[in-house]
């Protein structure tokens, strides 16, 4: 797991301090108000090995029942590409995005159309979109 100060830059590179942005949702200080912030704290989430935060905003018709997170992937960076939805008053969105790692030193990286939903007030991640 890696260590993130509340005065680190967010790794979903916001721009933001951790704390200001993915921190607070991971915390459960509040709820990701859009589908992309989700996306975002969620990758964060990994990159911090939070799998708590991965499973609750994860819908429970999709959600795994365990999660183990590979140690040895990097986080590296996200981009997110675009975005269809998922703003305030959106039931549903789309995020597209990039997300580049290493893996035992090898630079890679993944592309996903991902599904959210709203239920409850909050977003949750459904499944990638083939």
């Amino acid at each position: 797991m890696k260590r993130v100060s509340d005065d680190d830059r967010c790794p979903c590179l916001s721009g933001e301090r951790y704390e200001l942005c993915c921190g607070r949702f991971h915390c459960g200080d509040t709820v990701a108000p859009t589908a992309e912030q989700l996306m975002r704290s969620r990758y964060t989430a990994f990159v911090v090995g939070d799998t708590d935060y991965l499973r609750r905003t994860w819908h429970p018709r999709t959600r795994p029942e365990t999660l183990d997170l590979d140690r040895d992937l990097v986080w590296r960076r996200l981009e997110v590409l675009r975005t269809s939805g998922g703003g305030l008053f959106d039931d549903t969105g789309t995020v597209e995005f990039v997300a580049s790692y290493s893996d035992h030193g090898e630079r890679r990286s993944m592309r996903e159309h991902s599904k959210f939903v709203r239920e409850n007030g909050q977003w949750l991640y459904v499944n990638a979109l083939q």
